[in-house]
């Protein structure tokens, strides 16, 4: 079986940060996968780079996604007071 090629978009620091970027990116239908310590399962924690997660996403969706990515982190995707979603 061919595997398909991923690149890595983000870099989060453990599984709760990881488990958030993953559902903004599958609710923009942007496919992704983790890599990483199995430790940040267990441990919930961050150490000289225990418990980090690479998330990857096809070769097809790098550019969306990380340009998703950098748009909320700049704060262009946040609501304000009179906003909805919906």
């Amino acid at each position: 079986m061919e595997k398909k090629k991923t690149t890595c978009v983000y870099t989060a620091s453990g599984e709760a940060n990881a488990q958030q970027v993953r559902a903004f990116l599958e609710a923009n239908e942007i496919p992704c996968s983790f890599h990483g310590e199995s430790l940040r399962k267990t441990h919930g924690f961050t150490l000289n780079g225990l418990g980090l997660v690479e998330i990857h996403v096809p070769e097809a969706y790098v550019e969306q996604a990380r340009e998703l990515l950098t748009a909320a982190e700049s704060g262009e995707l946040t609501l304000d007071e009179n906003e909805t979603i919906g």
